[in-house]
């Protein structure tokens, strides 16, 4: 009897080890966390974002704990947002004129507030040596693959991006989360990575070479965001020929601007977000309105009567306004006539700002 209860017990055991083996799950990379935090965001509501907020406004340019946002409300923006344009080059500013030691120093200074993070990158053209708008070539993103003729120089400029974001360490040494917003609106065609600048296995292959080379570099921190422009027509079909695949992206976003009539907007934006909070949720993706807008603002009213009741009806975790700069601008200032209706955009609940998130 002895022998045979050993026996149970040993085999107990033995089931017990296996159970715990298939339940032991690997630790979380820096982006599945960031990942899991908007998530979790989500459910409060959806966080307000803004382009270059810290670094300049309307009226000002680079004054110490200033924001045109936080001169409204008395709060900064949950998430900021940063480009890289000019870094591939050498430069020591962007291609907005931001010296990369000061957005170095302002995304950790964000980071370390409780906020969220996302960088875009808009590339010189490096057939011509343009400007990322330079479209008057249609092998830009062919020469740039392997075998191509500009394949090694885009080595060194994806090389240099990544060196970039590894100096993003907080004071213990971890890599700050990073929505990482690469090629987007590629569905229009005034990037030289664009609809017509190249075809869909091609910007397949440019989206994937530089992301593995990100990731061979260790960058674990970066939550990759596929964000075409506002489209109006969508369907699965349209949508899969550029989407890089469920394994290569975690955030859909869409950048979307009034830049016709109100009635246009609000019909374009409607059908959009519809698609793609259903893609989302059918694929297990996170959904933001990477970019938007109202350039200049012409209508008071605008964030609550326009935006936002579009917003309220999809789980979307953030929407990202451009940035606010002398003539052209998208985001609130004290000086302009939208003031009041952005604060009472920041005071309804589930709009999310700093202060709303630093708790999780």
């Amino acid at each position: 009897m002895f022998k045979v209860k050993r026996l149970y017990m040993l085999l107990g055991v033995a089931m017990l080890m296996v159970a715990c083996s298939k339940t032991e799950e690997k630790p979380k990379t820096i982006a599945q966390q960031l990942a899991d935090r908007l998530q979790t965001l989500q459910q409060k509501g959806y966080m307000m974002g803004h382009q270059d907020d810290s670094f300049y406004g309307i009226t000002w340019e680079y004054q110490a704990d200033s924001s045109d946002v936080k001169n409204v409300c008395g709060d900064y923006p949950a998430v900021m947002g940063f480009d890289l344009g000019g870094i591939e080059v050498g430069d020591a500013k962007n291609l907005d004129s931001v010296p990369f030691t000061r957005m170095h120093d302002e995304i950790i200074a964000h980071h370390e507030r409780g906020g969220i993070i996302t960088i875009s990158w808009h590339p010189r053209n490096p057939l011509t040596g343009g400007t990322a708008w330079d479209v008057a070539d249609t092998t830009v993103v062919a020469s740039v693959l392997p075998g191509g003729s500009e394949f090694e120089k885009f080595q060194t400029w994806m090389k240099r991006v990544g060196d970039f974001l590894l100096t993003l360490k907080t004071k213990d040494g971890q890599l700050v989360p990073v929505i990482f917003r690469p090629w987007h609106e590629n569905n229009g065609s005034w990037f030289w990575w664009g609809q017509k600048l190249c075809t869909d296995n091609e910007f397949h292959g440019l989206w994937c070479l530089l992301q593995d080379e990100l990731n061979s570099r260790g960058l674990t921190n970066l939550l990759w965001s596929y964000s075409p422009n506002l489209d109006g027509g969508w369907t699965e079909e349209r949508f899969l020929a550029r989407y890089p695949g469920n394994e290569r992206v975690t955030l859909i976003g869409e950048d979307a601007y009034q830049w016709g009539t109100e009635e246009e907007f609000k019909t374009a934006l409607t059908a959009d977000l519809t698609f793609l909070s259903d893609f989302a949720q059918k694929n297990g993706k996170l959904l933001a309105m990477t970019e938007c807008g109202l350039k200049n603002m012409p209508d008071s009213t605008w964030w609550t009567r326009v935006l936002k009741p579009i917003m309220d009806n999809y789980p979307i975790c953030y929407f990202h306004l451009w940035r606010n700069y002398k003539e052209e601008y998208f985001g609130p200032a004290p000086s302009l006539p939208c003031a009041a209706d952005f604060k009472k955009l920041y005071e309804a609940e589930n709009t999310l700002f700093l202060k709303d998130i630093v708790s999780e």
